[in-house]
C-alpha cells in the first residue's frame, strides 16, 4: 500500500498494533494524572485522547504518543489549585479560567513552532533535566503517601474543624468587601456587618474551612505535615489495594513484558475490588459520550482573573515544549530518524489546545508510550492517531465501568510512574560528575520539590549557564598567551612563529587567541592588555577566534585604543568570518586599525614586522 490522503500507509498493520499497545499503556496512566491533576480521571481520559490525535496528525515525530505525562500534571495540578481557592473551591466558577490556562498553553507552543525555537531546546544542560525530572519523581511519590493510606484531609473533621476560625475570618472579610462594593460599610456603624455575620450558615463555614483544610494540605510540604495523621488514620482497605498494585506492576515484568504490566495490575485489582469488596472509594463519574465542548471559557473571558496565569501558562508551554522534544530525541535513536522540532511544537501546541477546549488537561510526548509504540511496530503518525482513538472508544463505551476503578489503585500506578521518572543515571554518578553540575542537580532537584517547577528551572539555567561561561572564560585563559618572542622555545610557539625570534627580540608581543572573545573573557582580556611592558608592536593573531559578542568587541577597542595611546603598534593577523564582520560593523576595522595592518597570514605580518622593526630603529638613529 502507498499513500492514501497524505498518510504513509506501507506500514499500516505495524502503526496499528503499535498505537493500540501504546493506546493500552495511556489508559491507566491518563486516569491516574487527571486524578491527581484536581479536574478527574476524566480530565486526563480527555487529554490523552485529543492531545494524543492531534499531536501525531500535526507534529513533527512520525513516532511520538502524546498526552499527560508527569512534569505537565505536576505543574497543572498548581495551577488548578491556585484558580480553584480563588474561586473560593467552587469548580463551576473555576473551570472556565483553568482551561482558558490550559488554552494559552496550547497558544503558546504553536507560536514557539512558528518562530523556530525548537531548535534551541536540545541546549538546556543535562544537571537542569536531571534534577527537575528527580523533582518530578519526588512530588508523585510524596503527594500519593496520603491516598495510598486511604487518607483525605477533607475528609477528616478533626482536622477540618482546625481551619473554622480562619474560615470565619474569610468569610466576615467576604462581607466587609461586598459592603465597600455597594457602599454602605460605614465604621461608626457596623450593624449591618453584624446581621450579615449572623445570618452565615455553620455550613457555609463548614465549607469554607474544608476548603482551607485541603489547601493547606497539598503539596509536598502539605503531605509530609499530614503524613503522621495519616498514618493513625489509615484505611487499610486503600492501603491494601494500592500496594497490590504495586507488587503486580513490578512483579508481572519479571514473567512477560508482552502486556503492559500497568494495565494488568488496573484490571486485575479493579475486578478484585468490585467482587470482593463491598465498599471502597472510586475514582469518581465518568462521562459516558463524546466530551462536552467547553465555550463558556470565552464567553465568561476576563483578563484580571487570568492575568496572573499568562506567566505560568508560557513556563508550562516551555515545560511541554522541553518534555516533548527530548522525547523526540529518544523516538529518533530508536528509529534512525530525524524530527523537525518547530512542527512538533505546532503539533503538541493544537493538541493542548484541542483538549482545553474538551475539559482535558495539558501534556507532551510520553517517553514510555512512545519506546513501547516503536517496539511494537509504529512507523508513522498514524500510530499516535490510532491510540488516541482507541482511548476515545474506551470512554464511549466503557466510561461507567471505567467509574468503579478504585482510587488506591491510581495512587498505586502514580507512585510507581515517580519511582521511574527519577533520574537514576544521573544520582549515580554524582560522584563522578564536576562539584559545580552537582549543585546545579541538586539545586534545581530542591526547588522542583519544596518551591516550585517553573522557578527550579528558570533559576537552573540561570546558575548552569554562569558556570559554563565560567567554564569557557577559564579555558580561553589557560590557552591564551602573552609572551615576548625570545621566550617562545619554552611557551610552545605556534608553528609559523618560531623561525622569526633570534631575529626580532623582546620588543614584540604577540598575544594568542584561543577561543572566542566573549562577555566572560572580556575582563580578563582588558587585564592582561594592561599588564604589558614597555614595547612597540602587539600581534594579535585571531585565527582560532570562532565568535566575538559585544562585549568582546568593546574589550579589544578599549584595549586597542588604550595601546596606541601609548605608542604601541597594533596589528592583527587571520582575523575572519563573524569577528571580521563584528568589527567592521562597529568601525574597529577600519577606524582604529587600518586594512593594510590587518594581514592575511603570519607569514605576512613577519615580512611587515622585520620592515617596520628596521625603519623603526633608524628613525631612533637619525632622531
Amino acid at each position: 500500500m502507498k499513500k492514501r490522503f497524505g498518510f504513509d500507509l506501507s506500514h499500516f498493520k505495524g502503526d496499528l498494533f503499535g498505537g493500540i499497545t501504546a493506546g493500552i499503556v495511556a489508559l491507566p496512566l491518563a486516569l491516574a494524572f487527571g486524578l491527581q491533576s484536581g479536574l478527574g480521571a476524566a480530565a486526563g481520559l480527555y487529554g490523552a485522547i485529543f492531545i494524543g490525535f492531534f499531536a501525531a496528525l500535526f507534529g513533527g515525530t512520525n513516532t511520538q504518543i502524546s498526552g499527560p505525562t508527569a512534569p505537565m500534571t505536576a505543574v497543572s495540578m498548581v495551577v488548578i489549585a491556585g484558580i480553584l481557592a480563588s474561586n473560593e473551591g467552587d469548580m463551576n466558577s473555576a473551570l472556565p479560567y483553568i482551561l482558558l490556562v490550559f488554552l494559552l498553553v496550547g497558544l503558546f507552543q504553536v507560536g514557539l513552532g512558528v518562530l523556530k525555537v525548537g531548535q534551541y531546546i536540545r541546549y538546556i544542560p543535562y544537571p537542569v533535566v536531571s534534577g527537575f525530572m528527580t523533582g518530578i519523581g519526588v512530588i508523585i511519590l510524596v503527594t500519593q503517601l496520603l491516598p495510598l493510606l486511604g487518607y483525605y484531609p477533607n475528609e477528616d473533621k478533626g482536622y477540618v474543624h482546625e481551619f473554622i476560625p480562619e474560615a470565619e475570618e474569610v468569610l466576615l472579610e467576604k462581607i466587609l468587601r461586598e459592603e465597600a462594593a455597594e457602599d454602605i460599610l460605614v465604621l461608626e456603624d457596623f450593624r449591618e456587618t453584624v446581621r450579615r455575620a449572623g445570618d452565615i450558615k455553620p455550613e457555609e463555614t463548614i465549607r469554607e474551612a474544608t476548603i482551607l483544610a485541603k489547601n493547606n494540605a497539598s503539596g509536598v510540604i502539605g503531605s509530609l505535615k499530614l503524613l503522621g495523621r495519616a498514618l493513625g488514620n489509615i484505611r487499610y482497605v486503600d492501603l491494601i489495594l494500592g500496594l497490590l498494585t504495586i507488587l503486580i506492576i513490578y512483579g508481572f515484568k519479571r514473567f512477560t513484558n508482552a502486556v503492559p504490566s500497568t494495565l494488568v495490575a488496573l484490571l486485575a485489582v479493579s475486578a478484585g475490588a468490585a467482587l470482593f469488596i463491598p465498599e471502597y472509594r472510586t475514582i469518581g463519574t465518568i462521562p459516558s459520550g463524546f466530551p462536552v465542548l467547553h465555550l463558556e471559557l470565552f464567553s465568561s473571558f476576563d483578563l484580571t482573573r487570568i492575568a496572573p496565569y499568562i506567566f505560568t501558562a508560557a513556563s508550562l508551554a516551555a515545560l511541554g515544549a522541553i518534555d516533548s522534544l527530548l522525547t523526540s530525541i529518544v523516538a529518533d535513536n530508536m528509529t534512525k530518524t530525524k524530527h523537525d522540532p518547530n512542527k512538533e511544537l505546532v503539533g503538541q501546541g493544537i493538541g493542548n489546545s484541542m483538549a482545553a477546549l474538551f475539559g482535558g488537561i495539558p501534556g507532551a510526548g510520553a517517553t514510555i508510550r512512545t519506546v513501547v509504540n516503536i517496539n511494537s511496530g509504529g512507523k508513522t503518525r498514524l500510530s499516535g492517531m490510532v491510540a488516541g482513538l482507541l482511548l476515545l472508544v474506551v470512554l464511549l463505551s466503557l466510561g461507567p465501568l471505567a467509574s468503579r476503578i478504585p482510587a488506591a489503585v491510581l495512587a498505586g500506578i502514580l507512585i510507581t510512574v515517580g519511582i521511574g521518572v527519577m533520574d537514576y543515571k544521573g544520582l549515580r554518578h554524582i560522584r563522578q560528575l564536576p562539584r559545580s553540575e552537582v549543585i546545579v542537580m541538586l539545586l534545581v532537584l530542591f526547588l522542583t520539590v519544596f518551591v516550585g517547577l517553573i522557578e527550579a528551572v528558570i533559576i537552573g539555567l540561570i546558575l548552569a549557564s554562569i558556570i559554563f561561561m565560567k567554564n569557557i572564560a577559564d579555558v580561553v585563559d589557560h590557552r591564551t598567551k602573552t609572551t615576548p618572542l625570545r621566550e617562545f622555545s619554552r611557551e610552545m610557539p605556534w608553528i609559523d612563529e618560531g623561525n622569526i625570534i633570534d631575529r626580532i627580540g623582546n620588543e614584540v608581543y604577540i598575544k594568542h587567541l584561543d577561543g572566542p572573545l566573549f562577555f566572560g573573557f572580556a575582563s580578563r582580556f582588558q587585564d592582561m592588555i594592561n599588564a604589558l611592558p614597555d614595547i612597540k608592536v602587539v600581534i594579535i593573531r585571531m585565527d582560532k577566534v570562532p565568535y566575538v559578542d559585544q562585549s568582546g568587541l568593546y574589550a579589544m577597542e578599549d584595549a586597542v585604543q588604550n595601546m596606541q595611546e601609548q605608542g604601541i603598534k597594533v596589528v592583527f593577523t587571520d582575523i575572519h568570518g563573524q569577528p571580521l564582520d563584528m568589527f567592521e560593523r562597529f568601525n574597529l576595522i577600519p577606524g582604529l586599525v587600518e586594512r593594510d595592518f590587518c594581514f592575511e597570514s603570519f607569514k605576512a605580518c613577519s615580512t611587515w614586522l622585520e620592515g617596520y622593526l628596521k625603519e623603526f630603529h633608524l628613525k631612533d638613529e637619525t632622531g
